[in-house]
């Protein structure tokens, strides 16, 4: 991702992100005393034996409290748990789950974006760079049937690597949408194939990839959030096989049955055909 006047920043993502996200949860879920005690309690002491085994001193204590203060005033939490935490909670959910395999949310989603029927072009700028790419398949239950008119909420990044919302330079609504099946569950989706990218660096979460040496890619994927009246929802992120940045993403999200492998269906344009299964809420 090449930097320019436009390029989206690390502060200007977290706040819409956490504008976002705070747009989508009103309340939170009723937690008792004894869960937060014991959650907590527990958090604690993982930092504790931390701080015991590496011998964190003074110094690096002082250093990560201003580093949490600058992850705070910056506006990068909805960043930093998604990258680095959010793929385990997933991990846990999915013990218990059945179906397609889900992802993380990531910090990019953004509701109530246009309804499409099938077949449908997700809405783009009249010169939108990259690869065409018809991304089809149908969505069933977990004994094999339709599920007629599913919804399959779906968002990607540009083939620059940005995100509408996120981005100043893109058009709100770019790349985005809500794609409705057809009565047999089928869907046809035409968008474009999504650069790789990197999460914004110019903050304290970039500040500590630096650091500790790491990168900051991210493969390029779509996101979907693919739902129904009485289906437990299903959030996920599809990859391409041979993409850059597969086998060491930042957010550790990518999984061997999400990746996608296009074919050349003519004139560069790309085609995939991915199943998705819902279970039971």
């Amino acid at each position: 991702m090449t930097a320019t006047h436009d390029s989206p920043t690390a502060a200007g993502s977290g706040d819409s992100a956490t504008k976002a996200f705070r747009a989508s949860r009103s309340t939170g879920p009723e937690v008792s005393q004894e869960r937060v005690s014991e959650v907590v309690t527990e958090l604690l002491a993982g930092i504790h034996a931390t701080i015991r085994s590496k011998k964190v001193s003074y110094d690096e204590f002082q250093a990560a409290k201003k580093y949490l203060i600058d992850v705070g005033e910056g506006g990068e939490w909805p960043l930093i748990l998604d990258v680095f935490v959010e793929h385990v909670v997933e991990d846990v959910a999915a013990e218990d789950q059945e179906g397609t395999k889900g992802s993380i949310l990531g910090p990019y989603h953004l509701p109530d974006q246009v309804r499409l029927d099938t077949p449908a072009t997700l809405p783009r700028r009249p010169d939108e760079k990259g690869t065409e790419l018809l991304f089809a398949g149908h969505v069933r239950d977990t004994e094999g049937n339709p599920v007629p008119g599913a919804e399959l909420d779906i968002w990607h990044a540009d083939d620059e690597g940005y995100y509408s919302g996120f981005a100043p330079h893109l058009p709100d609504g770019n790349l985005r949408g809500v794609v409705v099946a057809d009565e047999q569950g089928k869907f046809d989706i035409h968008t474009i194939e999504p650069s790789a990218y990197q999460i914004p660096t110019d903050g304290p979460t970039g500040s500590l990839i630096e650091a500790a040496g790491w990168h900051p890619w991210r493969p390029a994927h779509l996101h979907l959030m693919v739902r129904a009246p009485g289906y437990r929802t299903i959030t996920t992120q599809l990859y391409f096989r041979g993409g850059e940045w597969l086998d060491s993403d930042v957010a550790s999200a990518t999984k061997p049955e999400l990746i996608l492998d296009p074919v050349d269906s003519g004139d560069g344009k790309h085609a995939v055909t991915y199943d998705f299964t819902l279970e039971p809420a």
